[in-house]
């Protein structure tokens, strides 16, 4: 593909595509567009053969070693609207307010998702937030992955909004995670400290194996044992830089996935060594926000929110030590 200036873009036709359909061609290179709107660009002249007649039929039927081309189209601006979700609210003032996101729900629209996010919700309950973020992504300072749960930082304001970005960005501020991972981990607590880039094979995961260059950013994490059970580890991770996926790909990174992330190796059904007829994994990723700290952007002071654990969470946790202790029984009356 060949794209000039103004953004046009053009495609080599060979001897191989000769005789196909010339919206029929151009839907499989760009993806982007249905058929049916490349067929009214064709019929818009925004869409056609280099060197050729200006006006053609998408059924125009290729020769092979021509150079077709088409005009992109801008994307719509996105727009958030309020929407009637239910919130959890940690902590509210005047000018920051502290979430608890629940897991499946995405923090804000972006590709493929134009409704049902956070932003939606926090819409419908304040009305205005900050815009230092754009009209997509109102009052949003930090992210949280969509099946992860917990703290999340909101401000209501311009303000605030460029205060806390300050802390997140000179990583003043402190982010606690509660891990649920597979395996013993052997040290107590450690430090990971290893660049995160994207999988150039698997677009929607995050590597540690790339080597430095463009899109490879720094990255470091701290673990501390919590509890042990079979077959899993409890632990605490404390985000110090804000990577896409941190704490799940530096976990994984070390052969302990956390529970539920099958995108980063978890099992898909637990072993039934370690709970009888457990069947499939987590419908979550047992990864949780528990607590932020932060300085106030209105007082300057010490700020602290923490998030209760998941239902779903606990009731995990319970079934592994309740597992633990019958097996523990059991072992006993042999």
């Amino acid at each position: 593909m060949a794209q000039s200036r103004d953004g046009r873009q053009s495609f080599p036709a060979g001897e191989s595509d000769r005789q196909q359909r010339l919206d029929v061609f151009l839907a499989a290179r760009v993806p982007s567009l249905t058929r049916s709107r490349i067929q009214q660009l064709i019929e818009q002249g925004k869409a056609g053969i280099e060197s050729g007649s200006a006006s053609l039929k998408p059924s125009y039927k290729l020769r092979g070693g021509e150079r077709v081309w088409i005009e992109p189209e801008p994307p719509p601006p996105l727009r958030a609207v309020p929407e009637a979700i239910p919130l959890e609210i940690l902590y509210e003032d005047e000018d920051v307010a502290a979430i608890n996101k629940p897991a499946g729900m995405v923090v804000h629209l972006g590709a493929g998702v134009r409704s049902g996010t956070l932003v939606n919700a926090l819409l419908h309950r304040w009305g205005s937030l900050s815009r230092t973020g754009g009209e997509a992504r109102p009052g949003i300072v930090h992210r949280l992955d969509r099946n992860t749960s917990g703290v999340l930082l909101v401000a209501k304001n311009d303000l605030a909004h460029q205060a806390l970005a300050k802390q997140f960005a000179d990583r003043s501020v402190e982010k606690l995670y509660t891990a649920l991972v597979h395996g013993r981990v052997a040290a107590e607590q450690g430090e990971i400290a290893l660049a995160i880039g994207r999988d150039r094979v698997r677009r929607k995961r995050m590597t540690t194996r790339r080597r430095p260059g463009p899109g490879v950013r720094s990255a470091r994490s701290r673990y501390r044992v919590t509890r042990r059970y079979r077959g899993f580890t409890l632990l605490e991770v404390e985000i110090l830089t804000g990577r896409t996926h941190q704490a799940r790909v530096h976990l994984a990174s070390l052969g302990h996935p956390v529970a539920g992330d099958t995108l980063y190796g978890a099992p898909g059904k637990l072993p039934e060594s370690l709970i009888p007829a457990a069947g499939p994994t987590l419908p979550r990723q047992f990864l949780h926000a528990t607590r932020i700290v932060f300085r106030h952007p209105g007082t300057g002071k010490p700020a602290r929110v923490e998030a209760p654990m998941p239902d779903e969470l606990q009731r995990f946790l319970e079934r592994l030590q309740e597992e633990e202790q019958e097996a523990g029984r059991g072992a006993e009356s042999a």
